[in-house]
């Protein structure tokens, strides 16, 4: 599907990634169209799923949410519908941010944001733990982030 996509689509991919809140006459101006075939390329990028939405990023730790965690998750494969039933639930914890189905030595990688060790700690016993396909789990705390782009890289 990405062959549909030419340089004027690709450029507002990423003019709109810097800058979601762009209006459509600067962006008109940035690829070189006119503003009404610019916004036919923008919706088209909609319909078809390239652009998914538009979001504000915010400040975590100015929300007060000061624990950052990535939690490797590895499941208890002798149940029917493993996979589903894990992640039935996950969709229900508000504190998971991301899942991923993974390679490697465990199944899933979660990224889940709390306020403190506490909750943290509720997130853990009261959640997790509860999930009945959890085998086990591993919790690594983000220190720090030193890079946190939320780009994709397009030159490809």
């Amino acid at each position: 599907m990405a062959a549909e996509l030419d340089k004027i689509d690709l450029q507002i991919l990423k003019i709109l990634q810097e800058n979601g809140r762009i209006t459509n006459l600067q962006l008109s101006n940035e690829i070189g169209l006119s503003p009404a075939p610019t916004l036919e390329r923008v919706r088209k990028l909609e319909n078809a799923e390239y652009i998914k939405s538009y979001h504000a990023l915010v400040d975590e730790e100015k929300l007060g949410l000061g624990i950052k965690t990535f939690i490797q998750i590895s499941l208890d494969f002798h149940k029917n519908n493993t996979i589903q039933i894990f992640l039935d639930e996950i969709q229900k914890i508000k504190e998971v941010t991301e899942c991923h189905h993974v390679t490697g030595q465990c199944d899933f990688l979660l990224k889940c944001y709390v306020r403190d060790i506490k909750s943290y700690e509720q997130l853990i016993m009261e959640k997790i733990s509860r999930i009945s396909v959890v085998k086990t789990f591993q919790t690594m705390m983000i220190m720090s982030t030193s890079k946190k782009e939320p780009i994709v890289p397009l030159e490809y």
